[in-house]
């Protein structure tokens, strides 16, 4: 296995996040933006759809693995949405904050026991950017939307999402513990599980 792959990611809170989590895997994590790649257009329908062309681009730009995740969150009383658009969900020039205003405007009518919702997360792994077989895991992580932000941590839609279990907002966790209870976290495990399972293949091979 190459001992550097490259994050197709320029979200800073993203490329951070997985870092640290694959920090344990003895191999070099390298921001796409090391390389100069610029981002490519999310043209999918579905985060499977959008994490492979992240990471297909990523790829064939740089001739090294690459590693791509689309995530975002879906409200049970909206429907799904902001779904595959949570990024975007305010507009082309959104940003967290707008995101998390427009979202909490469209729950302000909602009662507290139908604010459901839960993030979801897809990895992408390619070989190469011909790759015909990527790995892809997925994970997800459930809670609630709150009626006002709390918190410092994280970003995207932290700050209003009430992780029942800790008794807080995703916000509010440290970045360890948020890595062993979130969506990215799940998918990411199930992803260095089969990278190592991979390594030790080539390894017997070899």
């Amino acid at each position: 296995m190459s001992k550097k792959i490259i994050l197709a990611s320029g979200n800073k809170g993203k490329v951070k996040e997985l870092a640290g989590l694959l920090s344990g895997l003895g191999i070099e994590v390298l921001p796409q933006s090391h390389f100069d790649v610029i981002e490519v257009a999310e043209t999918g329908t579905t985060f499977v759809e959008n994490a492979i062309i992240k990471a297909r681009h990523a790829a064939k730009q740089t001739g090294l693995p690459a590693i791509a995740d689309d995530s975002g969150l879906a409200v049970n009383a909206l429907g799904g949405e902001p779904g595959v658009y949570s990024a975007r969900y305010s507009g082309d020039q959104s940003t967290d904050k707008s995101n998390i205003i427009k979202l909490l405007n469209a729950m302000a009518d909602v009662p507290k026991d139908k604010r459901q919702a839960k993030f979801l997360c897809v990895l992408v792994y390619m070989r190469h950017a011909d790759d015909p077989t990527p790995i892809i895991c997925q994970g997800e992580w459930c809670g609630e939307i709150t009626t006002v932000q709390q918190g410092e941590n994280g970003f995207g839609y932290d700050p209003i999402f009430w992780v029942k279990e800790q008794n807080c907002s995703s916000a509010q966790l440290s970045p360890e513990q948020k890595n062993m209870l979130s969506h990215r976290g799940k998918a990411l495990k199930l992803l260095l599980a089969q990278l190592q399972n991979q390594n030790q293949n080539q390894n017997q091979i070899g």
